[in-house]
């Protein structure tokens, strides 16, 4: 039956022609985004994933950057201990040069005194962003520094931020406020490092005195040469140093072990970001040649949808032919 009240032809084009549209929106919408999934309407649990794998992304951005700014810390310390490392080295040397038989010792005790000076100077230097591992100013420990180094996310949803711990009060040289917390400003028992004695009292040795008053100050004798220093004493003060050189040593190559970690992770955390970069683009972006072909089908299609409309409004005005 034709009517002209009701055009059904007209409906039904019109119908497809606006769902072609809508489907040509939404192609437009993801050519001119990237994504397929731009928001939770697209797909709610694709969106909801890759915006908690965005947000992780951007804390893992910030864990990079503490982790440089721990590898700045650590950088700065071991560079310290290091160059004291030296001036210690050179310390013993002059002890073991004061010796031998017939050496001014007095002219030993200055250049040791600008070799402790230089010790102190480059704990005092070995500074940053206010931190000093080497340096200690106060009457406690210095204890564990914590340098952060993860972001995780457990299956139950569950966030954990996962650190880097350095021991800094084996890496403390002078214990500025409290001197037995420092390797060159503690007493050093030289009779406990002396395989040929048989006594059992301590003969305490430091090199470096800060004048501390408000902590426990070193108790034992100075690391210094005078004219009526013995061969024991100086073979003491050998074995004092020697002790020192060990544990510098040591904190050294802690420092250098946590500094490679260091380093380590923040490869892995910069690859971990790729990944997840990655992982959320399969999810929510758009496949771009997809999409450009289905478009250019679309826009076939809304042409033909448009042609097809016109044809069914124009029965319409066929009727009229009938009645002339």
């Amino acid at each position: 039956m034709t009517s002209i009240m009701t055009n059904a032809s007209a409906m039904s084009a019109l119908q497809t022609l606006r769902s072609i549209n809508s489907d040509m929106e939404s192609t437009q919408s993801r050519i001119s985004s990237g994504y397929k999934v731009g928001n939770a309407s697209d797909n709610s649990a694709y969106w909801s994933i890759a915006t908690t794998m965005r947000s992780d992304n951007k804390a893992l951005s910030t864990v990079q950057d503490a982790l440089g700014l721990g590898a700045a810390k650590v950088d700065v310390a071991y560079t310290g201990m290091n160059s004291a490392i030296d001036v210690v080295s050179e310390i013993k040397a002059k002890l073991v040069a004061a010796r031998e038989p017939g050496v001014d010792k007095t002219k030993i005790d200055k250049e040791l005194t600008e070799l402790k000076n230089q010790l102190v100077s480059v704990a005092q230097s070995a500074s940053f962003s206010g931190e000093n591992w080497l340096n200690n100013t106060s009457t406690a420990a210095s204890g564990t520094k914590n340098i952060v180094g993860g972001f995780n996310r457990d299956s139950g949803g569950l966030v954990e931020i996962t650190t880097l711990d350095v021991n800094t009060t084996s890496t403390t040289l002078i214990g500025a406020a409290n001197e037995s917390l420092g390797i060159l400003t503690k007493d050093i028992d030289a009779n406990a490092l002396d395989a040929d004695s048989t006594s059992t009292t301590a003969r305490n040795y430091y090199l470096i005195d800060t004048g501390s008053t408000t902590g426990t100050s070193a108790a034992g004798a100075a690391i210094t040469l005078t004219a009526t220093t013995t061969d024991a004493e100086v073979e003491d003060m050998i074995r004092a140093v020697d002790s020192m050189f060990t544990q510098m040593t040591d904190a050294a190559a802690n420092l250098g072990a946590v500094n490679s970690r260091i380093s380590m992770q923040e490869d892995f955390v910069s690859n971990l970001r790729d990944s997840i970069d990655k992982g959320v683009g399969r999810l929510v972006d758009a496949d771009m040649n997809e999409e450009s072909t289905r478009l250019k089908a679309l826009q076939t299609q809304q042409q033909l949808g448009i042609q097809a409309l016109s044809i069914a409004n124009s029965s319409s005005q066929n009727i009229l032919s009938l009645f002339r």
